[in-house]
């Protein structure tokens, strides 16, 4: 993965050389502009607004707009503000975590050394923070911006998160609403009672994205030709007369479905283990499955004859990291070395 930038960070009068990776990537589909009724792109041209000249890239300048006129600036007036700054992350104080508040937290990046010869320093400052339960509060100028900053130790590894300036942040403005609003204790006590039932680990890998799903399955099926279904309605608004028995029927139904949950783990939890026969017929009969669902997998020619959405179905199937950013050949080429490098065996 490209690093995004480089360059030497310190705190106290330790200092080693790092880069900045982006630690999430987007898997938004990415949609064609086209003219209606036709197959022809359409694109987006710089024009000058006067003239109705295209302009070419190199001939344009940023300028700030003071209200009577324009400021031009050059990308290395810019530069050479804080030539140092660019290059320098410098960690000025160290602050608990729970100190800083969530609406503070904007991107996250991961840090890395440079070289495997400051691993040490690197590891050094994660275990002090992963220890003292502490983020370093940096500033540093990346892409003529400069950005505030939290490191701190994530698993194996230093994060970067970029906070929003304490200006950024707006005001709630909820105070007058919270204060006409009469809270009766009753009403009260059952929210915290459906919280409380409503409870429950946090994996988010149990989330993914289901609305990308059905964007894939409309556009295959308007490819096809079959009928498009239609998502469900949103809730109807609770009134306020019926909030009470809307948090009752709300905290039953939560609680019926914890005790089926807890029901069914019991019975499995009950069950024994199958004996080691059973259990080595059964390993055989998913290597069996897995042999036959390979020499199912379609060959590199029977790909090419596949559309990009059918191509980036069988991907997600496949879980091939980096898909959503594939080309279309490359969807080939990653499920074509699937194929090749899987392989079952039974004896």
């Amino acid at each position: 993965m490209a690093a995004v930038w480089s360059g030497a960070l310190s705190f106290g009068l330790v200092a080693m050389p790092v880069q900045l990776v982006s630690a999430t990537e987007s898997h938004t589909i990415r949609f064609n502009q086209l003219q209606r009724g036709t197959s022809d792109r359409v694109r987006n041209k710089r024009v000058n607004e006067r003239t109705g000249d295209e302009v070419p890239f190199e001939e344009i300048v940023k300028a700030y707009d003071t209200g009577e006129d324009y400021v031009v600036v050059e990308p290395e007036e810019l530069e050479e503000l804080a030539p140092g700054r660019s290059k320098a992350l410098e960690i000025t104080g160290f602050v608990d975590l729970e100190k800083i508040e969530p609406i503070f937290f904007d991107k996250t990046y991961y840090l890395a050394p440079k070289s495997k010869e400051y691993a040490k320093v690197y590891g050094l400052l994660h275990e002090a923070l992963s220890r003292s339960e502490k983020a370093g509060i940096a500033t540093f100028v990346m892409r003529n911006r400069e950005y505030l900053v939290a490191v701190k130790a994530e698993g194996d590894i230093l994060a970067l998160h970029t906070l929003h300036w304490a200006d950024e942040v707006r005001d709630a403005h909820l105070e007058t609403l919270l204060e006409q609003a009469e809270l009766a204790e009753r009403e009260v006590q059952t929210a915290v009672q459906l919280v409380e039932a409503l409870s429950m680990d946090w994996d988010p890998h149990e989330y993914h994205d289901t609305y990308q799903e059905r964007v894939l399955e409309m556009i295959e099926a308007k490819r096809t030709g079959a009928t498009v279904e239609k998502g469900e309605p949103p809730p109807t608004t609770t009134k306020v007369v019926d909030l009470m028995a809307a948090l009752q029927a709300s905290v039953e139904s939560a609680k019926g479905r914890r005790k089926q949950a807890d029901a069914e783990e019991e019975e499995a939890t009950r069950r024994s283990r199958p004996p080691t026969h059973i259990k080595e017929a059964a390993e055989k009969r998913r290597a069996r499955a897995a042999i036959k669902s390979e020499e199912k997998l379609p060959k590199p020619s029977e790909l090419k004859g596949l559309s990009k959405t059918e191509l980036y179905q069988r991907a997600s199937d496949a879980n091939i990291p980096g898909r959503s950013s594939m080309s279309r050949d490359e969807l080939i080429k990653a499920l074509s070395s699937k194929s090749g490098r899987r392989k079952a065996t039974v004896s």
